[in-house]
């Protein structure tokens, strides 16, 4: 794996050179029902699902509803990571189904205005995974998981790249400037590849 530097950031760069767009038609959301633990959620984002409850609780399923009120907003993880709870071994509390497809009960509330916070910031950056070091570095690199290979394939076909993809939440989360330079350079990586 080849990475780079950009501020206090170590980025894997595979997030400038693979494909990725999710395609919901053809994953179905499992995103949010796969896996072995929640997403992973900054102390402050707590701290906001709280403030937040009753704009999105409303779009929750119940059996989400009853695993917040029985085991808080957050849960922590095996590493001490604090991460969503989750609905048994699988869905995340948050998740509901329409017409067979997974979706976020937060974001949800926040597409139709009724909270000002869109969803945990790792959700919304995935597959990027984001790792915070003692020294204040900043980690990024590429999280591959099966279920994304029709994301893969869909990013291919149209030739976005993951960064591409994930320009709103990198801007979110780190601000233009720096999604400018991460422009900058996978242009240079494209250039001197050819």
């Amino acid at each position: 794996m080849t990475i780079l530097e950009i501020d206090d950031k170590i980025i894997s760069t595979e997030i400038l050179t693979e494909c990725f767009a999710c395609d919901l038609s053809a994953c179905k959301g499992d995103c949010c029902v796969e896996g072995n633990a929640g997403a992973p959620l900054d102390v402050e984002e707590v701290d906001i699902l709280e403030e937040e409850w009753e704009n999105y609780a409303p779009y929750m399923t119940e059996a989400g509803r009853r695993v917040i009120e029985k085991e808080g907003f957050m849960v922590v993880d095996t590493d001490g990571d604090y991460t969503t709870p989750l609905i048994g071994d699988a869905d995340c509390a948050y998740a509901f189904r329409e017409n067979g497809v997974t979706y976020c009960a937060i974001e949800r509330a926040w597409f139709e205005g009724k909270t000002q916070f869109r969803k945990p910031i790792s959700c919304h950056l995935y597959p990027i995974r984001v790792k915070h070091f003692s020294n204040g570095t900043i980690g990024m690199e590429y999280h591959r998981w099966d279920i994304c290979n029709c994301a893969r394939d869909c990013g291919k076909k149209i030739g976005l790249k993951i960064y591409q993809a994930l320009r709103e939440p990198i801007i979110r989360a780190y601000g233009e400037d720096f999604y400018n330079e991460l422009d900058k350079a996978a242009k240079f990586i494209s250039e001197n590849e050819e």
